[in-house]
């Protein structure tokens, strides 16, 4: 009777051993894995603060030769944050945060001709500089520098499918350029990020370009190279 007792008392001790074992070499299995593992830092995304609810959208400075260009991208951002509709939109007297913009460059390039050396195709190219300005305490909440509406399009006169108009494809940049003003501000830093100052082109309009829209056969005419206008300034004294 006690050597059965013996024996059994082995066995629940080796059983016990056997289990502690097994134990030990998962833990340790698991923790060589997650060693080898990758983490990633990923930042929470700046976006507006809670205290601000309702925006408004200065009218764009435009700092080109070309007339007109700021009435279409302010109506065209204006009916961006009105479709998107998570803030509402008010005069500044009533805002909590304005956004504010400065069209800073317009470039028109030509890409190639017909066999009569007459441009048929484009390069649009118009940059802006947008800043978010809290109001609620009075501060430049973040600043975005070369934000950029690009197109390639074909002119009207040329008779290609799909041609555009000077007017037509500045209407795209516009719809292109309203919807990475509205992620920026309200989907925050990192989700719409400006063109690099090496990518920037050098050339801006000069006052005796010719403006595309008075021309009967509908050619664009190009940018000429000229120095790049200063943004407006940036303060808001309330």
């Amino acid at each position: 009777m006690k050597k059965k007792t013996l024996r059994n008392g082995l066995r629940a001790t080796s059983h016990s051993a056997r289990y502690l074992l097994v134990a030990s070499c998962s833990l340790l299995v698991a923790l060589l894995s997650s060693g080898c593992q990758k983490y990633y830092y990923n930042p929470a995304p700046q976006v507006l603060p809670n205290y601000i609810s309702k925006l408004a959208i200065r009218p764009y400075a435009n700092h080109t030769q070309q007339y007109g260009l700021e009435d279409k991208l302010t109506l065209a951002v204006q009916n961006e944050f009105n479709r998107d509709g998570r803030y509402a939109i008010t005069t500044e007297d009533q805002a909590d945060g304005v956004v504010i913009g400065d069209i800073t460059r317009y470039i028109l390039e030509p890409l190639s001709y017909d066999s009569n050396h007459v441009p048929i195709q484009y390069k649009l190219w118009i940059l802006v500089d947008v800043t978010f300005y809290d109001k609620v305490k009075n501060q430049t909440l973040w600043k975005e520098s070369n934000m950029q509406g690009v197109l390639n399009f074909y002119v009207a006169s040329s008779g290609l499918p799909g041609a555009l108009t000077e007017e037509e494809a500045r209407q795209t940049i516009w719809d292109e350029l309203a919807r990475d003003i509205r992620t920026r501000t309200l989907e925050g830093f990192g989700t719409v990020t400006g063109a690099s100052e090496k990518a920037v082109p050098k050339s801006s309009p000069t006052p005796d370009q010719t403006n595309s829209t008075s021309n009967p056969s509908g050619t664009a005419q190009p940018s000429l190279p000229g120095p790049a206008a200063a943004p407006s300034p940036p303060a808001i004294p309330y």
